[in-house]
């Protein structure tokens, strides 16, 4: 992996087609919330489909958490279609069978030259493609565990929500006085679209 791909390095806003065959890129998918992106071996590997599975069983609460996946392969587009079906994946995936990504990245997987895949490896970004945690996974147990993404997502979230902890000094002032710039979702809602108190 490239050396600045580490914490606290900003991740390349790559623009790949997604399963659709739309051109997207990273930062387009992320917005302004927590990513989790995979930098998967393809459709053909047993190991990314586990992977995928307890991703895909867990995407509720990933989705009701504000937070994204999205999924870089380096299979064809049909074949992408696949896999992401096959898992049952409701996120994006995106191919690259032209395999810009693992050489820009420096993560070629030398030792299967039949499929020329990517070393795998999963990161957590925070908003502006930040990367907050990657994971190697050559080997499976390198992968990151759902527990280990939420604590990672907690950690991030925790960094990146002004709103975290409501009893910090001076949200309940900023709220009441109409200023929601440090409420996420409310920040970008108009004024007079917001719910007057109730009186009692």
């Amino acid at each position: 992996m490239r050396s600045d791909i580490r914490p606290g390095g900003t991740f390349p806003d790559y623009a790949l087609p997604d399963h659709t065959n739309t051109v997207r890129k990273l930062s387009e998918l992320q917005g302004d919330d927590p990513l989790v992106l995979t930098l998967a071996r393809g459709h053909y590997c047993p190991k990314e489909h586990w992977q995928h599975l307890e991703l895909a069983a867990n995407y509720p609460k990933v989705a009701v958490a504000y937070t994204h996946i999205v999924t870089i392969t380096t299979d064809d587009h049909h074949t992408t279609q696949e896999f992401r079906a096959s898992v049952g994946a409701e996120w994006t995936f995106l191919s690259d069978p032209a395999r810009t990504v693992q050489r820009d990245l420096e993560i070629q997987e030398y030792t299967d030259p039949e499929h020329d895949p990517m070393i795998p490896h999963t990161l957590v970004l925070k908003p502006g493609l930040a990367i907050h945690s990657v994971y190697n996974g050559y080997w499976f147990w390198g992968r990151p565990s759902f527990d280990d993404l939420w604590h990672d997502l907690r950690d991030a979230s925790r960094e990146i929500r002004p709103d975290w902890d409501l009893s910090k000094p001076g949200l309940r002032e900023a709220w009441d006085a109409g200023d929601y710039s440090n409420f996420h979702g409310w920040n970008k809602r108009a004024r007079q679209s917001m719910p007057t108190p109730y009186e009692s």
